[in-house]
């Protein structure tokens, strides 16, 4: 049968040969869980490294964003659905190889390099770590946005190669039980990755999910307890794909950005 179970993240699925898992973007090939979004473009752009968001690395610069398609999650608010629920059949792509995207990197001057975001970057890990390899030695920059959900081993994997991450720390364990996600396993990439490169949380405030101070307050206590020089992200939420509740009161972000200033001394408000 030629059965595996792969090993990435939590979800763990057990694929029979030429099965793609949860993420529609790793496939079992001869035995093998083989990432087959490798260097399936759905988008690339020049954005501000604040977009990413990102508020203290490199304040005023530009970095390219590039994403694929596919998402160990399937958060029902998305705000990129259309492409981190896709697959191979429903993404509009572009085929670009590591050596070229290298290319494109090393030639953008305004940029200091590349931003793996959009989808869910870690669930190809291996098409960041080949063009990681090409562009660090130029000095260039390599940025992830992520969810946080991989195993330690994916993250040993790219830490050398990662400068600065954005990871998404959606809520407390009851709501990534609901969302069907780990919080324990971003937890554990949190605490992973906060001493090996630039790392900043985003937390999208969802009324009635995590919008209380009791979950910021612990949150932010929490992170604190690693480095309170963490910065921490509050957005307001938007209606977007399932979610059609109404957008998150600014009143809200401020007063959960004041609760979490009580442990960090880096705050932002975001989507305002």
């Amino acid at each position: 049968m030629n059965e595996i179970r792969c090993d990435v993240c939590f979800r763990h699925c057990v694929l029979q040969e030429g099965q793609t898992g949860f993420c529609r973007a790793r496939e079992n090939r001869e035995g093998r869980s083989v990432c087959t979004n490798r260097g399936r473009i759905t988008g690339l752009a020049l954005d501000p490294i604040e977009k990413k968001p990102l508020a203290m690395f490199h304040p005023g610069s530009y970095i390219l964003s590039v994403g694929s398609y596919g998402c160990n999650l399937a958060c029902p608010f998305c705000q990129n659905w259309q492409i981190s629920m896709a697959d191979e059949k429903t993404a509009g792509y572009e085929e670009i190889p590591a050596e070229e995207l290298a290319e494109i990197i090393l030639r953008t001057d305004s940029s200091i390099g590349i931003a793996f975001t959009y989808n869910e970057p870690l669930v190809e890990w291996e098409y960041i770590r080949d063009v990681a390899q090409l562009v660090k030695p130029a000095g260039k920059q390599v940025v992830l946005v992520s969810n946080g959900c991989a195993e330690e081993w994916v993250l040993e994997t790219l830490a050398p190669f990662i400068d600065a991450m954005n990871i998404d720390l959606k809520g407390d364990a009851a709501f990534y039980s609901e969302l069907q996600g780990s919080y324990e396993q971003v937890k554990h990439t949190i605490e992973f990755m906060h001493d090996k490169c630039h790392l900043e949380i985003t937390s999208l405030i969802i009324p009635g999910k995590n919008d209380s101070e009791t979950w910021v307050a612990s949150e932010a206590a929490w992170l604190a307890s690693l480095n309170p020089e963490i910065p921490l992200h509050l957005t307001r939420y938007f209606p977007r794909w399932h979610y059609t509740e109404p957008a998150t009161p600014v009143s809200t972000v401020f007063r959960l950005k004041e609760t979490a200033e009580r442990y960090l001394n880096h705050v932002f408000a975001g989507n305002i």
